[in-house]
């Protein structure tokens, strides 16, 4: 009868444990499946939909951008003009001030120029050329470098004035991207890209050729398709820069 009792009563005790290890993993479970909603907020994690409004956000900022731009370069044309009434310079002072905006690319630009156009490489793009490897993402796309390339050779060439899509560039303008995309004076701008430039077009095809980054730009242009084109202009205008001219930079915290 003891014996009897023992071996009913031991698989009570032998078990007790399995069955709070089992109770405990299912309130674990419980736990996480419930954190993981309360930080997707009842969301899908897994959908890459945050990134598009992120995407999306974005490009609206840029519209706006762009609309305050307009806005704050036509204010801001009210007040030189109203300056220039006002204050008292001569015809000579008036024609230096004119002279200095020319050059640091505050004023419209026009003459002969070109323009270099630069583009991913189409969707699915293989090696074209034998003994080639097969392009890596990116090889495909346009980087911050090969806009850089264009620019600084342009400037190489005696270009006396470059636009980047629809901006003028000055001292303190700076070409960066961000993925395949360029973030140009709070703007942001996808591909293509167009570049701009007023000068001789001899010197300035001459530059772009003799570049030995826009050298190896072309490499991958033959090798995977990436896009280059340029067309010369008799006559082209650039806009006049007319955004703030305040330097930004970082402070060290004390």
């Amino acid at each position: 009868m003891s014996n009897s009792a023992d071996s009913t009563s031991r698989p009570s005790r032998r078990f007790a444990p399995v069955r709070l290890l089992t109770g405990g993993v299912f309130a674990l479970a419980g736990l996480i499946f419930w954190m993981s909603f309360n930080t997707a907020h009842g969301t899908n994690i897994r959908t890459d939909d945050s990134m598009l409004r992120l995407s999306d956000l974005i490009q609206e900022r840029s519209r706006k951008n762009a609309a305050l731009d307009e806005g704050a370069a036509a204010l801001r044309s009210q007040v030189d003009a109203l300056a220039r009434r006002d204050n008292g310079n001569s015809a000579a002072e008036n024609k230096k001030l004119a002279d200095l905006e020319t050059s640091a690319g505050a004023r419209p630009l026009s003459g002969p120029g070109l323009t270099v156009t630069l583009n991913d490489a189409p969707p699915g793009a293989t090696a074209k050329i034998p003994g080639v490897p097969q392009p890596q993402p990116n090889d495909l796309v346009i980087h911050q470098q090969d806009l850089q390339a264009v620019v600084n050779a342009l400037w190489a060439g005696g270009a006396q004035g470059i636009e980047v899509m629809d901006q003028r560039l000055i001292s303190t303008s700076a070409v960066r991207c961000v993925g395949n995309t360029l973030i140009l004076q709070g703007r942001l701008y996808s591909p293509p890209y167009r570049i701009t430039a007023v000068g001789d077009r001899g010197a300035l095809r001459k530059a772009l050729d003799s570049s030995p980054a826009i050298q190896n730009y072309q490499a991958y242009v033959n090798a995977y398709g990436l896009g280059w084109k340029v067309d010369q202009h008799d006559a082209v205008t650039l806009p006049g820069y007319s955004g703030a001219v305040d330097l930004h930079y970082a402070r060290p915290q004390s």
